[in-house]
């Protein structure tokens, strides 16, 4: 989270820059008007497009060899969750764990269903933006309304 602080610093004077406000204003307004994503949910983004790429169509061959699709011994209702399979070693320290290899099995398990059995890219593409908007910027207005909570308290 510390690498990823400066540049979500950036984005924000963009959008301040852009919308020609000072620079204590609130962001979250902003970024929401023009559709913008944090930076932690951009990266989240290009690793479960490249996750997707690698499990359905066209990825060189070694992000193929990364992600390896969950396969059940028996007919059984888990078998249609188009869920990925993590690595069998054990994740220990943080660069091990921002390893695509285990990053993306980790993320894209995570998605709900309608998302992961995408039909084509870009539906997939489309489903994942509006998911991580959703997810992410909510999360910011929350911690908003909480941080003048304990300004007006």
């Amino acid at each position: 989270m510390q690498t990823i602080k400066p540049l979500q610093l950036i984005q924000n004077a963009a959008a301040q820059l852009v919308f020609n406000l000072p620079k204590f204003s609130h962001v979250t307004p902003l970024l929401r008007s023009f559709h913008w994503l944090p930076v932690a949910a951009c990266i989240r983004f290009k690793t479960l497009i490249l996750a997707y790429k690698a499990k359905n169509g066209p990825a060189p061959a070694y992000l193929m060899a990364m992600v390896k699709s969950r396969t059940v011994p028996r007919n059984l209702c888990a078998s249609s969750t188009a869920r990925l399979d993590p690595p069998s070693f054990k994740v220990h320290g943080r660069r091990v764990s921002r390893m695509f290899s285990i990053l993306a099995p980790k993320c894209w398990n995570e998605l709900p269903l309608a998302i992961r059995t995408a039909e084509s890219l870009a539906v997939f593409k489309h489903r994942l933006k509006t998911h991580l908007f959703t997810q992410h910027l909510n999360e910011l207005l929350l911690l908003a309304v909480s941080e003048l909570r304990t300004v007006f308290h």
